[in-house]
């Protein structure tokens, strides 16, 4: 399976097409990623023909409102059938959200009214095998409780339970891909760190920092 730069691959991906970004104000970061020009929404606004935005942060939403960006909305990714929107999309982006979630099931049920036959919904997350967790975890983890994860993920995945996940769902994976740190993350990174991973993904890349899958509906969610 490939190895990939998440951004890179995203952008590539929505190049052109009328995407549905989820999770887009990447809060509390908004500011900040904006202030250094990072900010994924941003540059799928770049690429894309036209592009919308759902999260639950009104926060967030409020910043980018601010700053101009058109087409957004509150929106609970566990209960999408209370957004007031009725659009399909080529593109549905859902990047590193779906670990966030209590009930993913239930998004990936709900997110299937904004999909057409030929719509890609694009799921990225961190990978459950990822050498470099291990290796700090390894290093520092003090009996369990020091956990190199963020606050507020509540599961990992991997090629095969995620694949479950989303065929469970009605879905149906079309691709499958590794992405490697991203260029943007690796300054901010100890050089350590990125040594470990990038000796660890010469050897395989499966040990890297996260996954890709690509799925489209299933034939027996399509509307003929």
């Amino acid at each position: 399976m490939e190895l990939v730069q998440r951004v890179e691959y995203i952008k590539k991906a929505c190049t052109g097409k009328k995407v549905l970004h989820l999770g887009c104000t990447n809060w509390p970061y908004t500011q900040d990623a904006i202030d250094k020009n990072m900010l994924l929404h941003f540059e799928l606004a770049a690429v894309a023909t036209s592009l919308y935005g759902f999260d639950f942060d009104q926060e967030g939403l409020d910043v980018l409102a601010a700053s101009g960006t058109k087409d957004l909305y509150r929106a609970d990714l566990e209960r999408l059938d209370t957004v007031d929107l009725d659009e399909t999309f080529d593109v549905i982006v859902a990047g590193e959200m779906i670990e966030h979630l209590n009930n993913p099931g239930s998004f990936l049920k709900g997110i299937q009214r904004f999909m057409n036959p030929e719509t890609e919904l694009v799921i990225t997350t961190i990978n459950a095998y990822s050498a470099l967790r291990f290796a700090i975890y390894g290093l520092r983890g003090k009996g369990g409780v020091n956990e190199p994860v963020h606050p507020d993920h509540v599961a990992y995945y991997s090629y095969k339970t995620l694949k479950l996940l989303i065929e469970r769902a009605g879905l149906k994976l079309s691709e499958f891909c590794f992405y490697d740190i991203g260029t943007d993350h690796r300054p901010f990174q100890p050089w350590y760190y990125n040594l470990v991973n990038d000796i660890a993904v010469k050897v395989s890349p499966q040990l890297s920092d996260g996954v890709i899958a690509v799925c489209r509906l299933g034939d027996e969610n399509k509307v003929n």
